[in-house]
């Protein structure tokens, strides 16, 4: 596709109202075909730095503003981003590889996280409370951060960018994001739309670059009040140890394992079409994908066989085109790793039931393909069932009651997502209650509502996004006594 018929120039960052290229340039990958789509430019310390200036001189006359003011400027990039669904869409294929169909899902997503937290334009801002004396009031505000910092991953380049902004800036706070540095272009298109909308220069900047030189000047800076993350857990370690130099507030969303258990009494109909949707899309490469199924024995043998049928239907090929139902893997370390695990899984006493390579034939001569893989024959403590695989790879395994099913679920140093299928309503009342995950889905999947709230625990972070709690990460509180009375006070015999 062309690029600047997107962008409408060479790739630049937004900073402080501007562009700002860099003399350093690094090539945007088209993972389907390896080619170029675009090189963009590749942020040293320098441009961090400009970019949180420009966000800080930016910041307090935003927070000024009113909340139906900013609202109405959210909602302005909303439809903007409708207009221009079918470019973005393209953009996102051409540097990050899903289909076309799940691009324009993954844009309308966009739209809507900026219309949802344009929701919040006349929502409680704070709290008042009985005071100790006469003639006072005691009340405690929400108050912005001030500069927000946001790092996003590869994998939904378009929701991504929307869900750190839109609340960022709903809040009062002023912005600088850091798209990763393989899916650049995407946030520069939306920082080109809200150009156009009017949002004064500053309040939202994207720096485009690597993690550990433009991420990590972002992160360290002392003009950095808060910094919010999805990404690796890798990269969550990393952050959360650069912010500590500062003791700056950090939220991590990050990796997922989720299980997805199949009890006995479910329909096995429904279980197996949501566990093949909630493994394969985007390639497997969503932190809440489906990536170990555990199904009770009594099901397990007619589970596998439909399973591999569906998942062995599954058409890939070019990601433009609208029959194509997988695309590619994003980049080429990611799938050397997917290839490295299932060859150990395989090492380690594991069956290939579907896959396990890479697809023959011209269509798949250059880029990063892999095929739906299902392994049986695995057991809970290998690294195929334990580490996430972030790849279109799932490894099936039966269990025996209900209690091993949790117990196996539990088994994880991750907790973001899980999913449970069943027609029993104490059961499933029962998962709710012993599975330790941030977040339970009963007999259906993803993806998650803009009014829940995405929470991980153990590795998969901590803080989380979405919904009214997302929101008031993007706020700290101050506690005021405001004295009106002309009562004398009386002296108190120590300070509480």
């Amino acid at each position: 596709m062309e690029v600047l018929s997107v962008l409408g120039r060479e790739p630049a960052m937004y900073v402080g109202g501007t562009w700002v290229t860099a003399d350093e340039r690094r090539p945007v990958i088209n993972p389907a075909d390896e080619s170029t789509v675009a090189e963009a430019p590749e942020a040293g310390a320098e441009h961090a730095e400009m970019a949180l200036e420009a966000a800080r001189s930016a910041q307090r006359a935003w927070a000024r503003r009113s909340g139906v003011e900013r609202g109405a400027a959210l909602r302005a990039v909303a439809d903007g981003i409708r207009a221009r669904t079918e470019d973005l869409a393209r953009l996102v294929v051409a540097e990050q590889g899903k289909t076309i169909t799940e691009a324009r899902g993954e844009v309308g997503a966009a739209a809507g996280f900026f219309d949802f937290f344009a929701g919040f334009d006349r929502a409680q801002v704070g709290a008042m409370f009985a005071p100790d004396e006469r003639g006072e009031h005691l009340f405690i505000k929400n108050v912005p951060y001030g500069v927000v910092v946001g790092i996003i991953p590869w994998n939904y380049p378009a929701a991504s960018f929307a869900r750190k902004v839109a609340p960022a800036i709903m809040a009062g706070n002023a912005i600088v994001l850091k798209p990763h540095e393989e899916t650049p272009l995407t946030a520069l298109a939306i920082a080109g739309i809200i150009d156009e909308v009017g949002i004064p220069g500053g309040v939202v900047n994207v720096v485009t670059g690597g993690g550990r030189t433009a991420g990590d000047a972002l992160v360290r800076s002392p003009l950095t009040q808060m910094v919010t993350v999805t990404g690796s857990v890798r990269a969550g370690r990393e952050i959360l140890a650069a912010a500590a130099e500062n003791i700056t507030p950090v939220s991590l969303e990050l990796g997922g394992k989720a299980p997805f258990i199949v009890l006995d009494d479910a329909d096995l109909d429904v279980a197996v079409q949501n566990a093949v949707n909630a493994r394969f899309w985007n390639c497997g490469q969503v932190c809440t994908c489906n990536e170990r199924t555990y199904v009770h024995s009594g099901l397990y043998d007619e589970f596998v066989e439909r399973f591999v049928k569906a998942a062995g239907a599954i058409k890939m090929g070019d990601p433009m085109r609208e029959d194509v139902q997988m695309g590619p893997k994003a980049n080429g370390p990611e799938l050397e790793k997917v290839e490295a695990m299932v060859g150990a899984a395989v090492d380690q006493g594991a069956t290939v039931a579907l896959g396990g390579k890479r697809p023959e034939g011209e269509p798949f001569e250059r880029g990063y393909w892999y095929e739906p893989t299902v392994l049986t024959g695995v057991s809970n403590e290998m690294e195929i069932v334990q580490d996430e695989v972030f790849g279109p790879v799932l490894p099936i395994q039966p269990f025996e009651d209900f209690d091993e099913a949790v117990n196996l679920a539990n088994d994880s140093r991750y907790g973001l997502t899980a999913y449970v299928f069943t027609l029993d309503l104490r059961r499933a009342m029962r998962a709710i209650d012993d599975i330790d995950f941030g977040e339970v889905y009963i007999n259906k999947i993803g993806p998650e509502q803009l009014q829940g709230f995405h929470q991980g625990y153990r590795l998969s972070g901590m803080g989380g996004d979405d919904g009214q709690y997302g929101y008031e990460r993007y706020f700290h509180r101050k506690t005021v006594y405001l004295r009106y009375g002309d009562d004398v006070v009386d002296e108190h015999p120590a300070n509480l």
